[in-house]
């Protein structure tokens, strides 16, 4: 069957599922959506000493909520809404073991320069750089810069379980140490909104239009696209593009 048709097909049986909870229907999306769970657990398991069977077994729990809660009418590529999903659930089960995501130090650099060179990129450009600009600048393939991120990212998520200090019977992990969770929750909730619009006003006009209609007056794709005066599939293109730009501008932020 051809990537063509496993997607048609992917659309089809998540329509059906949304319709009918029909276990045979799951088991056929895990089966069709398989690969996107064995190359994140193929990810992670290079950078941790867990093996890549329980890594996998954990993702497929991630990709079982992502298809119970996928609702076809928004327009959404399916893969995208399970990425997080997947890889979140395999994170979850290592933090939970203590595990330490490990970064080889030639990341550690290779992030490092990023820094500067994404800054220069961004003046250069008068935009945000694509991750194959990043790349080309860096010396690098566009794979390797892609695993690089993707690995900072996973450590980032794990780093409060970190050892701070050593005691006796217990260790103090950063997490202890920080304040009032409803303090924290709160303060981080108001940096995350103030920095999400900050990085909404830097989108084209059109784009943050798309994106108000869609994800704040939670208006369909054809709704929008009829509001605004374009196609639905302008709108989703729209969406895609200003979703893409957000993470990077927030990632620099």
């Amino acid at each position: 069957m051809t990537h063509s048709a496993l997607r048609t097909r992917d659309i089809e049986l998540l329509v059906a599922y949304s319709r009918d909870r029909s276990l045979n229907l799951r088991n056929e999306l895990i089966e069709l959506n398989s690969g996107l769970v064995r190359k994140v657990a193929h990810q992670l398991c290079r950078q941790c000493n867990e093996p890549y069977e329980d890594l996998e077994q954990t993702g497929y729990l991630g990709l079982i909520r992502a298809i119970d809660r996928f609702d076809p009418k928004q327009g959404r590529a399916f893969s995208s809404f399970a990425l997080p999903y997947v890889r979140g659930e395999i994170l979850h089960y290592l933090r939970d073991k203590g595990t330490i995501i490990k970064i080889p130090r030639r990341w550690q650099e290779l992030h490092g320069r990023s820094q500067k060179v994404s800054k220069q990129l961004r003046t250069e450009l008068g935009r945000i750089p694509e991750d194959s600009e990043i790349a080309a600048s860096l010396g690098v393939s566009l794979q390797e810069w892609r695993e690089c991120k993707m690995a900072v990212k996973n450590r980032l998520l794990l780093s409060l379980d970190a050892t701070v200090t050593r005691q006796v019977d217990s260790n103090i992990t950063l997490a202890d140490t920080l304040a009032d969770v409803n303090i924290t929750f709160h303060r981080e909730q108001r940096e995350e909104c103030s920095q999400l619009m900050n990085a909404i006003d830097q989108l084209e006009e059109k784009t943050q239009t798309a994106l108000e209609l869609v994800f704040l007056k939670n208006l369909t794709r054809k709704e929008a696209a009829k509001k605004i005066g374009i196609s639905p599939m302008t709108v989703t293109r729209y969406v895609d593009r200003g979703i893409q730009q957000l993470e990077r501008l927030l990632q620099v932020a």
